[in-house]
């Protein structure tokens, strides 16, 4: 079963290759392929803490990012917001699927300046491309 914080459930749809180490690309590479792969459905369980995607990362510590003194509370925030928007609860476990259809029809590509609000990757611009993407898919399936 996969474990995924928050947050992260957002990133995959916006994930264009980039990252902290080349250890963190290639988890994150991994994750997003399981989580855009409409022909396989899975348990995730949802956290608001160190996910698979953190401990591939070089920032991570024993048990919270450890990029500076606030990354952990800023990301901490973050997932709680996504978890908030999305009415999940924290350590449950849910469906790709569902967790793929709730984002589609709960999270509009500017609601990512509040639920990702200090974020380094969202000046990018892919992360709202790619919750545009998912809206338009999700519309021409409708």
């Amino acid at each position: 079963m996969r474990t995924l914080r928050g947050h992260h459930l957002l990133c995959v749809h916006g994930f264009q290759g980039m990252g902290y180490s080349e250890s963190f690309v290639e988890k994150m590479t991994e994750i997003v392929a399981f989580m855009r792969d409409d022909d396989t459905d899975g348990p995730i369980r949802v956290i608001a803490a160190l996910d698979e995607a953190c401990y591939a990362c070089p920032h991570h510590g024993v048990d919270r990012c450890e990029a500076d003194e606030e990354s952990n509370d800023h990301v901490l925030a973050m997932d709680h917001r996504v978890l908030k928007h999305l009415q999940l609860e924290e350590n449950q476990v849910y469906m790709k699927s569902e967790l793929i259809e709730r984002t589609k029809q709960a999270v509009e590509p500017d609601d990512l300046d509040v639920l990702c609000a200090g974020c380094s990757w969202l000046s990018y611009g892919v992360c709202k491309e790619g919750m545009r993407k998912l809206k338009n898919f999700s519309d021409k399936n409708n």
